[in-house]
Protein backbone atom coordinates (compact mmCIF):
# COMPACT_ATOMS: atom_id res chain seq x y z
CA UNK A 1 0.00 0.00 0.00
CA UNK A 2 3.10 2.73 0.98
CA UNK A 3 4.46 1.53 -2.48
CA UNK A 4 1.29 2.19 -4.47
CA UNK A 5 1.37 5.58 -2.28
CA UNK A 6 4.26 6.46 -3.23
CA UNK A 7 4.10 5.77 -6.74
CA UNK A 8 0.88 8.00 -6.73
CA UNK A 9 2.51 11.03 -5.32
CA UNK A 10 5.78 10.56 -7.54
CA UNK A 11 3.46 10.19 -10.40
CA UNK A 12 1.36 13.58 -9.13
CA UNK A 13 4.75 15.38 -8.43
CA UNK A 14 5.69 14.77 -12.15
CA UNK A 15 2.56 15.40 -13.70
CA UNK A 16 2.51 19.10 -11.98
CA UNK A 17 6.07 19.67 -12.98
CA UNK A 18 4.94 18.71 -15.91
CA UNK A 19 1.56 20.89 -16.33
CA UNK A 20 3.76 23.70 -14.83
CA UNK A 21 6.27 23.36 -17.89
CA UNK A 22 3.78 23.30 -20.43
CA UNK A 23 1.82 26.09 -19.09
CA UNK A 24 5.09 28.11 -19.27
CA UNK A 25 5.62 27.50 -22.89
CA UNK A 26 2.04 28.25 -23.16
CA UNK A 27 1.98 31.49 -21.35
CA UNK A 28 5.13 32.36 -23.35
CA UNK A 29 3.65 31.30 -27.04
CA UNK A 30 0.61 33.33 -25.93
CA UNK A 31 2.96 36.30 -25.39
CA UNK A 32 5.07 36.32 -28.11
CA UNK A 33 1.88 35.82 -30.92
CA UNK A 34 0.38 38.24 -29.16
CA UNK A 35 3.87 40.78 -29.05
CA UNK A 36 4.31 39.78 -33.06
CA UNK A 37 7.64 38.45 -31.76
CA UNK A 38 7.69 35.08 -33.43
CA UNK A 39 9.36 35.53 -36.57
CA UNK A 40 11.48 38.34 -35.22
CA UNK A 41 15.20 37.95 -35.57
CA UNK A 42 16.17 41.63 -35.48
CA UNK A 43 15.15 44.84 -34.21
CA UNK A 44 16.35 48.60 -34.04
CA UNK A 45 14.64 51.38 -32.11
CA UNK A 46 16.08 54.99 -31.22
CA UNK A 47 14.54 57.48 -28.68
CA UNK A 48 15.57 60.10 -26.35
CA UNK A 49 16.32 59.44 -22.21
CA UNK A 50 18.68 59.21 -19.65
CA UNK A 51 21.37 56.66 -18.72
CA UNK A 52 22.29 56.93 -15.18
CA UNK A 53 25.59 55.69 -13.64
CA UNK A 54 25.58 53.45 -10.99
CA UNK A 55 27.00 53.56 -7.47
CA UNK A 56 28.53 57.06 -8.49
CA UNK A 57 25.42 59.09 -6.29
CA UNK A 58 26.43 62.39 -5.37
CA UNK A 59 25.57 61.12 -1.44
CA UNK A 60 24.01 58.11 0.03
CA UNK A 61 20.51 59.47 -0.34
CA UNK A 62 20.54 60.53 -4.01
CA UNK A 63 20.38 58.65 -6.96
CA UNK A 64 22.66 57.94 -9.68
CA UNK A 65 23.57 60.92 -11.35
CA UNK A 66 22.35 60.57 -15.44
CA UNK A 67 23.72 61.95 -18.84
CA UNK A 68 20.99 62.55 -21.58
CA UNK A 69 21.06 61.04 -24.69
CA UNK A 70 19.63 63.57 -27.51
CA UNK A 71 19.21 59.96 -29.61
CA UNK A 72 19.49 57.14 -28.65
CA UNK A 73 19.70 53.58 -31.15
CA UNK A 74 19.78 50.15 -30.52
CA UNK A 75 19.93 47.51 -32.85
CA UNK A 76 19.40 43.99 -32.15
CA UNK A 77 20.25 40.56 -33.73
CA UNK A 78 18.67 37.88 -31.78
CA UNK A 79 19.86 35.29 -33.66
CA UNK A 80 24.09 36.18 -32.72
CA UNK A 81 23.13 37.21 -30.14
CA UNK A 82 24.45 40.69 -30.41
CA UNK A 83 23.90 43.89 -30.19
CA UNK A 84 24.98 47.83 -31.21
CA UNK A 85 24.27 50.85 -29.53
CA UNK A 86 24.59 54.42 -30.80
CA UNK A 87 23.93 57.59 -29.00
CA UNK A 88 24.07 61.21 -29.35
CA UNK A 89 25.14 62.78 -26.01
CA UNK A 90 23.34 66.51 -24.90
CA UNK A 91 26.44 67.69 -23.22
CA UNK A 92 26.74 67.62 -20.02
CA UNK A 93 26.88 70.64 -17.48
CA UNK A 94 30.65 70.83 -15.95
CA UNK A 95 28.40 71.85 -12.73
CA UNK A 96 26.40 68.15 -12.88
CA UNK A 97 26.43 66.31 -9.55
CA UNK A 98 27.72 63.07 -8.64
CA UNK A 99 30.88 60.82 -10.55
CA UNK A 100 30.68 58.59 -13.33
CA UNK A 101 32.09 58.61 -16.84
CA UNK A 102 29.92 59.06 -19.94
CA UNK A 103 28.73 56.65 -22.08
CA UNK A 104 30.69 55.72 -24.87
CA UNK A 105 29.17 57.28 -28.50
CA UNK A 106 28.83 53.81 -29.75
CA UNK A 107 28.80 50.43 -28.45
CA UNK A 108 29.05 46.78 -29.75
CA UNK A 109 28.59 43.49 -27.74
CA UNK A 110 28.57 39.99 -28.62
CA UNK A 111 27.42 37.52 -26.89
CA UNK A 112 30.40 34.38 -26.54
CA UNK A 113 31.31 32.32 -23.78
CA UNK A 114 33.06 34.50 -22.37
CA UNK A 115 30.49 37.28 -21.75
CA UNK A 116 30.17 37.36 -18.31
CA UNK A 117 25.67 37.31 -17.31
CA UNK A 118 24.99 41.14 -16.03
CA UNK A 119 26.14 41.69 -19.76
CA UNK A 120 23.94 39.41 -21.12
CA UNK A 121 21.18 40.33 -19.24
CA UNK A 122 20.89 43.77 -21.03
CA UNK A 123 20.10 41.67 -23.74
CA UNK A 124 17.91 39.10 -22.21
CA UNK A 125 15.90 41.42 -20.19
CA UNK A 126 14.18 42.92 -22.94
CA UNK A 127 11.19 41.64 -23.87
CA UNK A 128 11.79 39.99 -27.03
CA UNK A 129 14.85 38.60 -25.33
CA UNK A 130 13.44 37.35 -22.27
CA UNK A 131 10.70 35.60 -24.48
CA UNK A 132 13.35 33.40 -26.23
CA UNK A 133 15.65 32.70 -23.21
CA UNK A 134 12.82 31.47 -21.10
CA UNK A 135 11.76 29.63 -24.23
CA UNK A 136 15.12 27.79 -24.26
CA UNK A 137 14.98 27.18 -20.64
CA UNK A 138 12.51 24.74 -18.17
CA UNK A 139 11.32 27.70 -17.23
CA UNK A 140 7.80 27.30 -14.44
CA UNK A 141 4.80 29.66 -14.52
CA UNK A 142 2.65 31.43 -11.68
CA UNK A 143 -0.33 33.59 -11.22
CA UNK A 144 0.40 36.14 -9.14
CA UNK A 145 -1.41 39.99 -8.51
CA UNK A 146 0.71 42.59 -7.85
CA UNK A 147 -0.87 46.43 -7.26
CA UNK A 148 -4.18 44.58 -8.11
CA UNK A 149 -3.03 43.26 -11.67
CA UNK A 150 -2.94 39.87 -12.43
CA UNK A 151 -0.13 38.61 -13.85
CA UNK A 152 1.65 35.19 -15.07
CA UNK A 153 5.30 35.48 -13.74
CA UNK A 154 7.39 33.07 -16.05
CA UNK A 155 10.56 31.95 -14.05
CA UNK A 156 13.85 30.49 -15.38
CA UNK A 157 17.26 30.38 -13.56
CA UNK A 158 19.89 32.58 -14.43
CA UNK A 159 23.76 31.92 -15.20
CA UNK A 160 24.50 33.02 -11.86
CA UNK A 161 21.83 30.75 -9.93
CA UNK A 162 19.29 33.37 -9.45
CA UNK A 163 15.99 33.60 -11.13
CA UNK A 164 14.31 35.64 -13.69
CA UNK A 165 11.38 36.91 -13.37
CA UNK A 166 9.26 37.96 -16.46
CA UNK A 167 5.49 39.82 -15.85
CA UNK A 168 3.11 38.84 -18.43
CA UNK A 169 -0.03 41.15 -18.01
CA UNK A 170 -3.40 40.15 -19.14
CA UNK A 171 -2.54 41.26 -22.78
CA UNK A 172 0.18 39.21 -22.81
CA UNK A 173 2.73 41.45 -22.82
CA UNK A 174 5.68 41.63 -21.09
CA UNK A 175 5.78 43.99 -18.64
CA UNK A 176 8.57 43.76 -16.07
CA UNK A 177 11.06 41.30 -16.11
CA UNK A 178 13.53 41.23 -12.80
CA UNK A 179 16.58 39.26 -11.41
CA UNK A 180 19.29 39.67 -9.11
CA UNK A 181 22.90 39.94 -9.79
CA UNK A 182 25.91 40.48 -7.51
CA UNK A 183 27.96 43.74 -6.43
CA UNK A 184 30.65 44.10 -4.40
CA UNK A 185 28.80 47.00 -2.49
CA UNK A 186 25.05 46.17 -2.66
CA UNK A 187 25.33 42.27 -2.72
CA UNK A 188 22.74 40.26 -3.82
CA UNK A 189 21.27 43.40 -6.25
CA UNK A 190 18.09 43.19 -7.24
CA UNK A 191 17.64 44.48 -11.20
CA UNK A 192 14.54 45.32 -12.62
CA UNK A 193 12.84 46.43 -15.86
CA UNK A 194 9.70 48.24 -16.66
CA UNK A 195 7.82 48.54 -19.99
CA UNK A 196 4.76 50.00 -20.65
CA UNK A 197 2.81 51.73 -23.47
CA UNK A 198 3.10 49.48 -25.68
CA UNK A 199 2.00 50.64 -29.59
CA UNK A 200 2.11 48.78 -33.22
CA UNK A 201 5.09 48.92 -35.06
CA UNK A 202 4.48 46.98 -38.63
CA UNK A 203 3.20 44.25 -36.83
CA UNK A 204 5.18 44.44 -33.62
CA UNK A 205 4.24 45.58 -30.16
CA UNK A 206 6.93 47.21 -29.04
CA UNK A 207 7.13 49.38 -25.62
CA UNK A 208 7.70 53.17 -25.90
CA UNK A 209 8.89 53.51 -21.93
CA UNK A 210 11.52 51.81 -20.52
CA UNK A 211 12.61 51.96 -17.39
CA UNK A 212 15.47 49.85 -15.93
CA UNK A 213 16.54 49.97 -11.76
CA UNK A 214 19.19 48.59 -10.22
CA UNK A 215 19.98 49.45 -6.35
CA UNK A 216 16.33 51.08 -6.25
CA UNK A 217 17.33 54.13 -8.53
CA UNK A 218 16.75 54.44 -12.24
CA UNK A 219 19.60 53.53 -14.77
CA UNK A 220 18.40 53.75 -17.79
CA UNK A 221 14.55 56.03 -18.69
CA UNK A 222 14.09 55.65 -22.19
CA UNK A 223 11.07 57.14 -24.78
CA UNK A 224 10.88 55.05 -27.82
CA UNK A 225 10.01 57.66 -31.12
CA UNK A 226 10.18 54.56 -33.34
CA UNK A 227 10.47 50.64 -34.02
CA UNK A 228 11.79 49.24 -37.50
CA UNK A 229 11.45 45.12 -37.03
CA UNK A 230 13.97 42.93 -38.79
CA UNK A 231 16.20 45.53 -39.92
CA UNK A 232 18.82 44.53 -41.07
CA UNK A 233 21.82 43.95 -38.22
CA UNK A 234 24.99 43.07 -39.06
CA UNK A 235 27.06 43.84 -36.21
CA UNK A 236 30.20 42.66 -36.04
CA UNK A 237 32.63 41.88 -33.14
CA UNK A 238 34.47 45.00 -31.59
CA UNK A 239 38.22 44.86 -32.05
CA UNK A 240 39.95 43.04 -29.39
CA UNK A 241 41.99 44.81 -26.75
CA UNK A 242 41.17 48.22 -24.40
CA UNK A 243 38.44 46.01 -22.46
CA UNK A 244 38.25 44.93 -18.49
CA UNK A 245 38.94 41.51 -17.36
CA UNK A 246 41.55 39.52 -16.67
CA UNK A 247 43.82 39.69 -13.32
CA UNK A 248 44.40 42.74 -11.05
CA UNK A 249 47.41 45.32 -11.81
CA UNK A 250 50.37 43.80 -9.49
CA UNK A 251 51.22 45.35 -6.15
CA UNK A 252 53.93 47.76 -5.60
CA UNK A 253 55.18 50.26 -3.21
CA UNK A 254 57.40 52.93 -2.33
CA UNK A 255 58.28 55.09 0.34
CA UNK A 256 57.40 58.49 0.37
CA UNK A 257 59.05 59.62 4.18
CA UNK A 258 60.13 57.80 7.28
CA UNK A 259 57.30 54.66 7.86
CA UNK A 260 54.57 56.10 4.75
CA UNK A 261 54.30 54.07 1.99
CA UNK A 262 52.60 54.80 -1.27
CA UNK A 263 50.77 50.98 -2.43
CA UNK A 264 49.79 51.39 -5.55
CA UNK A 265 48.13 48.38 -7.93
CA UNK A 266 44.85 49.26 -9.03
CA UNK A 267 43.75 52.05 -7.09
CA UNK A 268 46.33 54.18 -4.98
CA UNK A 269 46.63 53.89 -1.06
CA UNK A 270 49.26 55.24 1.70
CA UNK A 271 50.30 52.97 4.82
CA UNK A 272 51.36 54.74 7.52
CA UNK A 273 53.30 53.37 10.56
CA UNK A 274 51.61 54.32 13.45
CA UNK A 275 53.61 53.33 17.02
CA UNK A 276 51.02 50.97 17.53
CA UNK A 277 49.36 50.01 15.04
CA UNK A 278 48.64 51.06 11.19
CA UNK A 279 46.96 53.68 8.99
CA UNK A 280 45.57 52.99 5.39
CA UNK A 281 44.46 56.31 3.72
CA UNK A 282 42.26 54.46 0.83
CA UNK A 283 41.51 50.68 0.34
CA UNK A 284 41.28 49.30 -3.02
CA UNK A 285 38.16 49.30 -5.73
CA UNK A 286 37.34 45.62 -4.96
CA UNK A 287 37.89 42.70 -2.40
CA UNK A 288 40.91 41.60 -4.54
CA UNK A 289 42.33 45.20 -4.61
CA UNK A 290 42.08 45.11 -0.60
CA UNK A 291 43.17 42.03 0.20
CA UNK A 292 46.21 42.89 -1.85
CA UNK A 293 46.77 46.36 -0.11
CA UNK A 294 46.12 44.58 3.38
CA UNK A 295 48.97 41.80 2.13
CA UNK A 296 51.89 45.00 0.92
CA UNK A 297 50.91 47.28 4.31
CA UNK A 298 51.82 43.79 6.61
CA UNK A 299 55.00 43.37 4.77
CA UNK A 300 56.17 46.73 4.92
CA UNK A 301 55.24 47.11 8.22
CA UNK A 302 55.23 43.71 10.26
CA UNK A 303 53.92 42.93 13.46
CA UNK A 304 51.34 45.73 13.73
CA UNK A 305 47.22 45.38 13.16
CA UNK A 306 45.67 47.72 10.95
CA UNK A 307 43.58 49.57 13.27
CA UNK A 308 42.31 51.95 10.50
CA UNK A 309 41.17 52.75 6.79
CA UNK A 310 40.38 55.96 5.36
CA UNK A 311 37.47 56.18 2.54
CA UNK A 312 38.01 59.22 0.58
CA UNK A 313 34.10 59.20 -0.57
CA UNK A 314 30.89 56.75 -0.85
CA UNK A 315 31.20 55.72 -4.99
CA UNK A 316 31.24 52.49 -5.47
CA UNK A 317 34.80 51.76 -7.11
CA UNK A 318 36.30 53.64 -3.67
CA UNK A 319 33.76 51.42 -1.69
CA UNK A 320 33.71 48.17 -2.98
CA UNK A 321 36.73 46.66 -0.57
CA UNK A 322 35.50 48.00 2.70
CA UNK A 323 33.80 44.82 3.45
CA UNK A 324 37.34 43.30 3.21
CA UNK A 325 38.55 45.43 6.03
CA UNK A 326 34.97 45.11 8.07
CA UNK A 327 35.89 41.46 7.65
CA UNK A 328 39.37 42.01 9.76
CA UNK A 329 37.77 44.32 12.35
CA UNK A 330 39.14 47.80 10.84
CA UNK A 331 37.90 50.61 11.54
CA UNK A 332 36.45 52.38 8.43
CA UNK A 333 37.05 56.63 8.84
CA UNK A 334 34.50 58.22 6.79
CA UNK A 335 32.53 61.69 6.48
CA UNK A 336 29.30 61.59 8.82
CA UNK A 337 27.25 61.22 5.83
CA UNK A 338 28.48 57.33 5.15
CA UNK A 339 28.31 55.60 8.46
CA UNK A 340 24.70 54.80 8.54
CA UNK A 341 25.16 53.77 5.33
CA UNK A 342 28.24 51.56 5.68
CA UNK A 343 27.05 49.90 8.70
CA UNK A 344 24.17 49.25 6.50
CA UNK A 345 25.66 47.52 3.69
CA UNK A 346 27.68 45.22 5.90
CA UNK A 347 24.53 43.26 6.68
CA UNK A 348 22.97 43.07 3.43
CA UNK A 349 23.47 39.23 1.85
CA UNK A 350 25.93 38.14 -0.52
CA UNK A 351 24.86 34.35 -1.36
CA UNK A 352 25.45 35.03 -4.57
CA UNK A 353 29.22 35.47 -4.80
CA UNK A 354 29.98 35.41 -1.19
CA UNK A 355 32.44 37.50 0.08
CA UNK A 356 34.71 37.46 2.94
CA UNK A 357 32.18 39.22 5.38
CA UNK A 358 29.71 36.86 4.02
CA UNK A 359 31.58 33.87 5.19
CA UNK A 360 32.87 35.19 8.30
CA UNK A 361 30.31 38.11 9.63
CA UNK A 362 31.83 40.97 11.76
CA UNK A 363 29.74 43.83 12.84
CA UNK A 364 31.06 46.98 10.99
CA UNK A 365 33.06 49.59 12.63
CA UNK A 366 32.31 52.90 11.19
CA UNK A 367 33.43 56.16 12.34
CA UNK A 368 32.13 59.12 10.54
CA UNK A 369 34.05 62.90 10.79
CA UNK A 370 32.74 66.17 9.93
CA UNK A 371 34.91 68.65 7.99
CA UNK A 372 38.03 67.45 10.00
CA UNK A 373 40.00 65.13 11.93
CA UNK A 374 43.68 64.79 12.98
CA UNK A 375 45.46 61.06 13.65
CA UNK A 376 48.36 61.28 15.37
CA UNK A 377 51.00 59.24 17.52
CA UNK A 378 53.15 61.84 18.64
CA UNK A 379 55.35 61.33 15.77
CA UNK A 380 53.12 60.72 12.48
CA UNK A 381 50.23 62.88 11.59
CA UNK A 382 47.44 62.69 9.11
CA UNK A 383 45.01 65.49 8.83
CA UNK A 384 42.16 64.18 6.93
CA UNK A 385 39.91 67.28 5.23
CA UNK A 386 36.41 67.47 3.62
CA UNK A 387 36.55 69.23 0.45
CA UNK A 388 33.75 72.06 0.76
CA UNK A 389 31.63 72.81 -2.01
CA UNK A 390 32.40 69.66 -3.90
CA UNK A 391 30.31 68.71 -6.93
CA UNK A 392 31.50 65.12 -7.05
CA UNK A 393 30.82 64.05 -3.38
CA UNK A 394 29.16 65.68 -0.60
CA UNK A 395 31.80 64.07 1.48
CA UNK A 396 34.18 63.82 -0.28
CA UNK A 397 37.77 63.21 2.11
CA UNK A 398 41.40 63.84 1.05
CA UNK A 399 44.56 63.57 3.85
CA UNK A 400 47.21 65.44 4.54
CA UNK A 401 50.60 64.12 5.82
CA UNK A 402 52.01 67.82 6.80
CA UNK A 403 56.08 66.16 8.01
CA UNK A 404 56.26 64.37 4.32
CA UNK A 405 54.30 67.09 2.46
CA UNK A 406 51.74 64.73 0.79
CA UNK A 407 48.44 65.10 -0.70
CA UNK A 408 46.09 62.12 -1.20
CA UNK A 409 43.10 62.55 -3.28
CA UNK A 410 40.48 61.08 -5.31
CA UNK A 411 38.83 62.14 -8.02
CA UNK A 412 39.55 66.00 -7.17
CA UNK A 413 42.12 65.69 -10.10
CA UNK A 414 42.72 62.73 -12.40
CA UNK A 415 46.57 63.27 -13.90
CA UNK A 416 46.98 62.28 -16.93
CA UNK A 417 49.44 59.26 -17.84
CA UNK A 418 52.30 61.29 -18.57
CA UNK A 419 53.23 64.52 -17.04
CA UNK A 420 51.61 67.72 -18.33
CA UNK A 421 49.58 65.78 -21.12
CA UNK A 422 46.48 66.66 -22.55
CA UNK A 423 44.11 65.98 -19.26
CA UNK A 424 42.36 62.80 -18.95
CA UNK A 425 38.32 61.96 -19.85
CA UNK A 426 38.02 61.62 -16.31
CA UNK A 427 38.89 65.37 -15.39
CA UNK A 428 37.14 67.87 -14.74
CA UNK A 429 37.61 71.77 -14.18
CA UNK A 430 35.17 72.44 -11.48
CA UNK A 431 37.18 69.58 -9.35
CA UNK A 432 40.10 70.80 -10.07
CA UNK A 433 39.39 73.78 -9.06
CA UNK A 434 37.42 73.45 -6.07
CA UNK A 435 40.88 71.00 -4.98
CA UNK A 436 43.03 74.29 -5.27
CA UNK A 437 40.34 76.45 -3.25
CA UNK A 438 40.28 74.19 -0.39
CA UNK A 439 44.14 74.08 -0.41
CA UNK A 440 44.44 77.82 -0.26
CA UNK A 441 41.95 77.96 2.26
CA UNK A 442 43.64 74.90 4.48
CA UNK A 443 46.85 76.29 3.55
CA UNK A 444 48.19 72.99 3.29
CA UNK A 445 51.44 73.29 2.35
CA UNK A 446 51.76 69.99 -0.45
CA UNK A 447 54.81 69.15 -2.78
CA UNK A 448 53.87 65.60 -3.67
CA UNK A 449 50.05 64.29 -4.86
CA UNK A 450 48.80 61.09 -4.33
CA UNK A 451 45.88 60.62 -6.57
CA UNK A 452 43.83 57.44 -6.01
CA UNK A 453 43.10 57.12 -9.80
CA UNK A 454 47.42 56.85 -9.70
CA UNK A 455 48.72 57.30 -13.81
CA UNK A 456 51.14 54.37 -13.69
CA UNK A 457 53.97 54.43 -11.24
CA UNK A 458 55.66 57.97 -11.75
CA UNK A 459 55.63 60.79 -9.22
CA UNK A 460 53.13 63.23 -9.41
CA UNK A 461 53.78 66.65 -7.73
CA UNK A 462 52.14 69.37 -6.82
CA UNK A 463 53.69 71.76 -9.48
CA UNK A 464 52.16 69.98 -12.32
CA UNK A 465 48.70 70.31 -10.73
CA UNK A 466 49.40 73.85 -10.27
CA UNK A 467 50.07 74.06 -14.02
CA UNK A 468 47.38 71.99 -15.16
CA UNK A 469 45.03 74.15 -13.29
CA UNK A 470 46.59 76.92 -15.04
CA UNK A 471 45.77 75.26 -18.78
CA UNK A 472 42.84 74.70 -17.94
CA UNK A 473 41.61 78.50 -16.50
CA UNK A 474 43.10 79.89 -19.79
CA UNK A 475 41.36 77.47 -21.89
CA UNK A 476 37.96 78.32 -20.57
Amino acid sequence: MFKKLMGVVVFATLFTMTALAQDAKTVLGNASRAMGADNLKTVQFTGTGWEYTFGQAVNPKSPWPGYESRTYTRTINFEAPAWRIERVLVPASPARRGGGLLPALNQTVVINANTNWAQQLDHWMLPYGFLKAAAATNATVQSQKVGGKNYSVVTFMGQNKAKVNGYINDQNMVEKVETWIDNAVTGDTLLQAVYTDYKDFGGLKFPTKMVRKQGDYPILELTVTDVKPNAPANIQPPQAGGGGGGQPPATTSRKLGDGVYLILGGYASIAVDFKDYIVLLEGGNSEAGASAIITEAQKLIPNKPIKYVVNTHNHFDHSSGLRRFMAEGVTIITHEQNKQYYEKLATLPHTLNPDMLAKMPKKASVEGMKDKRVLTDGNHVVELYRLLDSTHNDGLIVAYLPKEKVLLQGDAWNPPAEADAAPSNINNSIYNKNLMDNIQRLKLSVETMVPVHYPGTRTVTFAEFTRALSKSSSEN
